[in-house]
């Protein structure tokens, strides 16, 4: 085969006529190879290398009423627990060749927000933002949506979130065994739904480990933040009767709270054991090593993904709830309660 010279780029009908079969042959080939006689095929291909032909993916997207884009709501990207997720989403668009577009909601207020969800800025919206107004996806041009991470009971969509009460159980009931009873809960944001549900799965591991109300401390609410953890550790100082042990809603703030109480001369966990959740990168090569709860956050993301484009093909079934385990990574920052 010989390609002819020429200044303009390679148009299909070059590749067609260079593989002497039809155009609609050549856009078969790139479009549904599977359907096409391999002996045809490798010829296509063939030409396609020889010509430098492309495809144009936005002319493509077009026709078929694609914007090969997919939308992703997180609430804060400066929070590094979020990387994973979005990691594990792109792995899964990649396959579909669709980009991930990322929005930061902390910075968007909803009228703002409401122009991307629409069928003609994104294929499909992915929602780890549980505080976002359910109205903004009310409307009949909105795309497919998945909620990923944070949950929200007014949106009737597939949710994939992670077994957050069973997780800060399993860390209270790891505290237990080390002879804690004083135990401070440092929470996320009151309404946050990973708040609400650590909650409980605090308040349930204080009373499988015989730990009445009576005996509870009062919570600190706190906000995911680093600075609300290093000003806990303040508040910690200030009180007469200290706890020994401190649950964290996330490692931001575990790991501000541990850098708090060693300026202030405590020794953790030797004066005081400190779990957080997440089980993010740095809880690995923080001095101590933090102990946390993992949640598989690459797999919240791709599970999420690949709901969506079931979504998309029209493959969904009925909305539901997707609930991933967890796992206690116990690490140097807990220790037995001081006598």
């Amino acid at each position: 085969m010989r390609v002819p010279k020429t200044n303009r780029p390679p148009r299909i009908s070059d590749v067609a006529r260079l593989a002497g079969v039809s155009v609609a042959t050549v856009s078969r080939v790139l479009s549904n190879p599977e359907i096409v006689a391999e002996t045809t095929r490798k010829i296509v291909e063939r030409a396609v290398q020889e010509t430098g032909y492309t495809v144009n993916m936005t002319a493509r997207n077009l026709r078929q009423q694609h914007t090969g884009v997919v939308l992703a709501l997180v609430p804060n990207l400066a929070n590094p627990f979020f990387s994973e997720i979005l990691s594990g989403i792109s792995q899964v668009l990649r396959r579909d060749a669709l980009s991930l577009f990322i929005v930061d909601t902390w910075n968007y207020p909803g009228l703002t927000l409401a122009p991307f969800l629409n069928h003609s800025r994104s294929d499909g919206v992915i929602v780890l933002d549980g505080q976002l107004d359910p109205a903004l996806f009310a409307h009949p041009n909105c795309p497919p949506i998945v909620q990923a991470c944070e949950e929200n009971a007014a949106l009737s969509t597939h949710k994939v979130i992670t077994d957050n009460k069973a997780g800060s159980r399993q860390a209270i009931l790891h505290l237990s065994r080390l002879n804690h009873r004083r135990i401070l809960h440092l929470t996320g944001p009151v309404q946050n739904s990973l708040t609400i549900a650590r909650r409980q799965g605090f308040e349930a591991g204080l009373m499988q480990a015989g730990i009445g109300p009576d005996e509870w401390l009062e919570p600190v609410r706190g906000d995911f933040s680093v600075a609300k953890g290093d000003q806990t550790a303040q508040d910690i100082l200030a009180m007469t009767t200290p706890p020994t042990a401190v649950f964290c809603d996330c490692d931001e703030m575990a790991l501000g709270l541990m850098g708090g109480l060693k300026r202030a001369g405590l020794d953790v966990p030797r004066d005081i054991s400190v779990v957080g959740f997440d089980n993010i990168e740095l809880s690995r090569y923080c001095v101590p090593r933090l102990t946390s709860v993992r949640q598989y956050r690459s797999r919240i993301g791709s599970y999420a993904a690949e709901l969506l484009l079931d979504e998309r093909r029209q493959y969904a079934s009925q909305p539901r709830t997707h609930i991933l385990p967890t796992e206690l990574v116990v690490r140097e920052s807990t220790a037995t309660a001081k006598a």
